[in-house]
């Protein structure tokens, strides 16, 4: 009886883990990107659109979303947020209006940075663009588009 229990443990376990490589190698074999989502939490829409845009069969891109998508304690948010910034290829911080003002992105931005990840702020509006923060000095910034998503993100 143990033996069964323990087989059908081992057997889960390898399950989950093919799914997990799969889904993080594309058709070609080629490693897919881990990239962080930094964004203001008004700015949601935006993200899903943004992960929604890459599971597109006409996308140039493709990449793992690594952002936090649910809130933590404050007391772990930090800590665990870190932990995923580490774990990425690189960072794309959502610009608007909102950005200024959301001091979990302001840190997100800090961290990529002390990590020595590559950050790059898009501008979610073409022509209703929000400031850049300072913490993006000297980084890249762009326009929200197909073509400068796939640069970005293969420059990771």
């Amino acid at each position: 009886m143990w033996r069964l229990i323990a087989a059908a443990g081992i057997g889960i376990v390898t399950l989950i883990l093919k799914n997990w490589e799969a889904d993080e190698d594309d058709s070609n074999g080629e490693t897919r990107k881990r990239v962080f989502i930094s964004f203001a939490i008004e700015d949601k829409d935006y993200r899903e659109h943004l992960v929604s845009q890459a599971k597109s069969n006409r996308s140039p891109f493709e990449f793992i979303d690594m952002s936090v998508k649910k809130p933590w304690p404050k007391e772990e948010w930090k800590k665990r947020c870190r932990s995923k910034i580490k774990s990425c290829d690189g960072v794309i911080v959502l610009l608007s209006k909102n950005t200024w003002h959301s001091g979990g992105v302001r840190w997100e931005i800090k961290c990529a940075n002390e990590e020595g990840l590559p950050v790059v702020g898009m501008h979610i509006k073409k022509n209703d663009q929000g400031a850049i923060l300072p913490e993006l000095n000297g980084k890249q910034i762009i326009t929200w588009s197909w073509e400068n998503l796939s640069n970005v993100i293969n420059n990771f």
